[in-house]
């Protein structure tokens, strides 16, 4: 499949910046709309953002009460209050501390009786709140968006998926570095609920452990494939990846080096 168009990237200095602009894009969506639908990620990506919400909060008295919002993922198999379910890190760095309303709270239920049901139903919830204003996303170092994982069919709404090795060794970091402990299964939304979304931010940086520079340029630059679930959002009319100086840097030098390589067989 071909490139389509290169998605709109805001730039910042570090990751504090990087995060506080994104914050202060949801911030601004709840003070024009304060019944927002928002879907949220989890990750270490998002959780300066997080901080920076629960800061206008406290100290600027942002409103959540009349949000709803609906979460990307959750593992399959863990109890909500184990420390890595995803149950728990939204509580721990956002809705414990600002004022939501628990019943406007929608996190996957990865422990569900019937896991395909669960999919329909939370699918389903998404569409009946009038679907999802702005998507928050993370990228994995394969270029998996929530948990759709490379080759997930882009028509794929919420669903099981495996996750793969990658996913796994990336997260075991979570998890004690353990890779026995990272589950094998989540609920995901998948490509087409995500493509719904009005708007779409994704959030990017580099750190010690995960390098997203190949994933974040191929979203950007590459062609449209499910081999790299994020090079869909170049379809989406209204996206912004962003990123901190480090990835955006080395993502140029990407750039660079293809464009010599181009050079130098002509």
């Amino acid at each position: 499949m071909t490139h389509i168009e290169t998605p709109d990237t805001i730039i910042s200095a570090n990751y504090a910046a990087m995060s506080k602009k994104a914050a202060h894009e949801i911030a601004a969506l709840l003070h024009s709309k304060p019944d927002a639908v928002i879907g949220l990620a989890t990750g270490s990506t998002p959780i300066g953002m997080y901080a920076e919400l629960v800061r206008m909060h406290e100290e600027e008295g942002l409103d959540f009460s009349q949000a709803t919002f609906f979460n990307l993922d959750e593992y399959v198999g863990i109890p909500h209050d184990h420390p890595q379910s995803y149950h728990h890190f939204m509580h721990e760095h956002l809705f414990s501390n600002v004022n939501a309303n628990p019943e406007r709270i929608h996190i996957p239920n990865g422990n569900a009786v019937d896991l395909e049901a669960e999919c329909a139903r939370y699918e389903q919830g998404i569409k009946d709140a009038g679907g999802i204003d702005l998507q928050v996303l993370g990228i994995g170092a394969n270029g998996h968006i929530g948990f759709c994982e490379p080759g997930t069919d882009f028509t794929l709404g919420t669903h099981i998926t495996q996750l793969t090795e990658q996913t796994r060794n990336d997260n075991a970091r979570f998890f004690d570095d353990d890779h026995e402990q990272v589950p094998t299964e989540a609920l995901s939304m998948g490509p087409a609920t995500i493509m719904s979304a009005k708007r779409i931010i994704v959030l990017a940086n580099n750190t010690a452990k995960t390098n997203k520079t190949h994933a974040v340029h191929d979203a950007l630059y590459g062609d449209v494939t499910q081999d790299i679930p994020a090079t869909i959002l170049q379809k989406h009319p209204d996206v912004s990846f962003y990123l901190d100086w480090s990835i955006q840097r080395e993502v140029q030098k990407m750039i660079a080096s293809q464009s010599e390589r181009s050079f130098s067989r002509d």
